[in-house]
């Protein structure tokens, strides 16, 4: 093993390449393994003697030995991973893409924020907007020809109630989520519908149930609504031809979201069953996404049938030609959306399985303390002593001031850390960079994502320092533990 002495960028590359039984080194805890911390951790830091030496240091356990502090390079700071539950309308798109720590969830043009959450237009929509305003408006060409260029407008009016009626759908989820207490990110208005990105799981499959099925339930109110509205209003006039697309649109829309296979809600619908009858929910997200799977390919297959054959309205057609094709690319469109949605689902299921194997206290580095004017050879005499993997840098009484970023150590030359003061590699310690030992799972990637940083300082409930937790190490054993069968 290589002394601090002979340590170098080159030496630390070779060292994070090396496989250890460490957990220190980002391992995933196994299931049929004690959770229980090494014993060189959780020991309180002793202040350092005024004398600049550090005969008080606890000793190295029999552990195998990990690589010293300043042989290792930093690598990235982790991604955040927040996972939110896409309901959908009509995309087919499900399971929030884990983001890395940014501020705004953006996405497209800010609309407003009903309720506190932030409505965004993705730039696809103006593309759809336009293709429904060209074909309504083709329809209205044959239904009411006397508007000339105008029936255009009354398209584009169309396309945005149309819209305007999918956002209450999603908003009817929002509204849902927030009275179960479950924070809702953003809904976003895109290609095929609207996405209500709720980041939490529902606790119970009862509101699972009920969180999905409300969007459904209000595009039929709507549609209720329109058809009331359309038998107030003579029959062939524009305002009836507008309520009739509307009443029709919501009904479509309401069909189509209650099919039973993930992302749709009711494949939400199908998996809180399933999550009842067996009491797992990994096992209600399997069978909703193979069903949503299988559904994928039905559309593909029977969506361009159906219209050919006229089931679905219109006149019955030959195979073959522009409306054949028209059909067929609407089909694999829609098909493509439900199958990648289904397996992004199964996929955050997996993820959620596996979060509670993330623990602050097995991944935590042990550290010891020094004071801000130590050279960073000294500093990282004392932690080799001491079988540490980190720095924290304390004032005269001991209390934490800055956490010793372990980038900036391997930075510094051999020949000059004798000269280099570690107050110089230190990043001082905020509030969100001071977390609890008890953080596991969901919540500890949350703490992370709301502060990021490269490392953050551990401590115990009763205020008493455990140790130093790297944000590289909880991304590998995020990795790993992804990487584990379910």
């Amino acid at each position: 093993m290589p002394t601090l002495d002979e340590a170098s960028p080159e030496a630390g590359q070779r060292a994070e390449d090396a496989e250890t039984t460490e957990v220190t080194e980002g391992k995933a805890p196994t299931a049929d393994a004690p959770q229980q911390p090494p014993a060189r951790q959780g020991v309180p830091m002793a202040k350092p003697p005024r004398d600049g030496r550090d005969q008080d240091a606890p000793r190295p356990t029999q552990h195998p030995p990990a690589p010293h502090l300043g042989d290792v390079h930093a690598p990235h700071a982790p991604q955040a991973h927040r996972h939110g539950t896409a309901y959908t309308d009509g995309d087919g798109k499900g399971g929030a893409a884990p983001v890395k720590g940014r501020k705004n969830p953006g996405g497209g043009l800010l609309m407003g924020r009903p309720f506190g959450v932030p409505v965004y237009v993705a730039p696809s929509w103006f593309l759809v907007a336009a293709l429904i305003t060209w074909v309504f408006g083709g329809q209205l060409d044959r239904v009411l020809p006397e508007l000339g260029g105008v029936r255009y407008l009354v398209s584009l009016f169309f396309a945005v109630a149309f819209y305007a009626s999918v956002l209450v759908h999603e908003l009817a989820h929002t509204v849902a989520a927030l009275r179960f207490k479950l924070p809702v990110r953003r809904i976003q208005l895109q290609f095929f519908g609207g996405v209500s990105e709720i980041e939490k799981e529902s606790e119970t499959p009862g509101r699972e149930f009920v969180l999905a099925f409300v969007g459904p339930l209000l595009s039929l109110v709507l549609a209720g609504v329109f058809y009331a509205g359309m038998r107030a209003v003579e029959p062939g006039t524009v305002p009836g031809v507008l309520l009739a697309g509307l009443m029709i649109s919501n009904l479509i829309v309401a069909a189509f979201n209650l099919l039973p296979g993930l992302p749709l809600d009711g494949g939400r619908m199908l998996r809180a069953v399933v999550w009842k009858i067996t009491g797992k929910p990994m096992s209600g997200t399997v069978a909703a996404a193979w069903v949503g799977r299988a559904l994928a390919v039905s559309v593909l297959i029977g969506l361009p049938l159906l219209n050919q054959s006229g089931v679905l309205g219109g006149e019955p057609q030959d195979l073959g030609g522009m409306n054949t094709v028209t059909d067929a690319l609407l089909a694999a469109i829609l098909a493509a959306i439900i199958w990648t949605g289904a397996g992004n689902s199964l996929r955050m299921a997996r993820l959620r399985e596996h979060l509670p194997d993330l623990r602050a206290r097995t991944l935590t580095r042990r550290a010891v303390p020094v004071e801000a004017h130590t050279p960073l050879s000294e500093a990282l005499r004392r932690a080799n002593d001491a079988g540490a993997r980190a720095l924290v840098v304390v004032d005269p009484d001991g209390d934490p001031m800055a956490v010793v970023r372990e980038a900036a150590i391997v930075s510094v030359p051999q020949h000059r850390r004798p000269w280099v003061a570690v107050s110089g590699l230190a990043q001082d310690i905020t509030e969100g960079m001071r977390i609890s030992a008890e953080l596991t799972g969901e919540e500890l990637l949350d703490t992370l994502r709301a502060t990021p940083a490269t490392e953050y300082l551990v401590v115990e409930d009763s205020g008493e320092i455990y140790g130093v937790l790297s944000a590289a190490d909880v991304e590998r054993a995020f990795v790993k533990a992804m990487a584990r069968p379910s």
